[in-house]
């Protein structure tokens, strides 16, 4: 079965200061334990902010390193997951129902790629 990387991103300046409430704990709870029952996740993290980050780059043959935040940035990857799925169609399934529980962060945006085997 293919394996599909799933990128979070979102505008690391607008995200809810708040925690999340009960009910999107509960929600995203639910969906964790579905997706973990399925066998469909094989990994799945939030990132650190863009402040606690550090870009190398390569200039001139050197690599050079620039510490976060990057003030440039208007989406940032805010997290992942690695899913197995039986097609494309399942893995977008799985990221329409992640998008429609975390509801709460508008602007919220996951892309979905296939992982290259071999």
């Amino acid at each position: 079965m293919p394996r599909f990387l799933s990128i979070a991103y979102h505008d690391e300046n607008n995200r809810p200061t708040a925690p999340p409430s009960p009910e999107l704990q509960q929600k995203m709870g639910e969906l964790f334990e579905e997706i973990t029952k399925a066998g469909v996740v094989l990994d799945m993290a939030e990132l650190t902010p863009t402040s606690q980050a550090t870009r190398g780059s390569l200039v001139d043959g050197k690599v050079q390193y620039t510490d976060g935040p990057f003030t440039e940035a208007k989406e940032v990857v805010g997290g992942y997951t690695v899913i197995q799925a039986k097609d494309k169609a399942e893995a977008l399934e799985w990221m329409k129902r992640f998008l429609e529980v975390q509801g709460q962060y508008d602007g919220t945006t996951v892309e979905v790629r296939e992982i290259l085997e071999g």
